[in-house]
């Protein structure tokens, strides 16, 4: 089983690090959706978001200080969540629909982040650095 949740940390990790990738790849896009949806300072918001997915994901894929990876990727989720995918407030059948596929992937992800924080640390086959 060992192997297993291996191959879990590094798929689910594996997410967030490109995800925090291409937040940087993808900075000027970004930030202006997020200038769009009323974030102060859109892009360091987006620079700030890419470097607590970093090292968030890395934190999972290496099993390094896994409650503070864990911790930095829920403060992303729950905020992003609710800042920039607030299906609730949008009018256009088809943005509401979208944000909304968004906001319950970001929920869905942060439960899966929940239900790793209940993994005694420090876990096989990893670095084993921090608790």
């Amino acid at each position: 089983m060992n192997i297993v949740m291996l191959i879990g940390r590094i798929i689910l990790g594996g997410f967030f690090l490109y995800a925090g990738i291409h937040h940087f790849q993808s900075l000027e896009h970004m930030a202006g959706y997020a200038r769009m949806k009323g974030t102060p300072a859109p892009k360091a918001a987006v620079a700030g978001t890419g470097i607590l997915l970093v090292l968030g994901g890395l934190s999972l894929i290496l099993g390094v200080f896994p409650l503070i990876g864990c911790i930095l990727l829920l403060i992303f989720l729950v905020g992003v969540s609710l800042a920039m995918h607030n299906f609730w407030t949008v009018q256009d059948p088809q943005q509401r629909a979208a944000e909304m596929v968004n906001f319950t992937k970001n929920i869905a992800l942060a439960g899966a982040v929940l239900v790793i924080l209940t993994i005694p640390a420090p876990w096989p086959l990893s670095l084993g650095i921090g608790r």
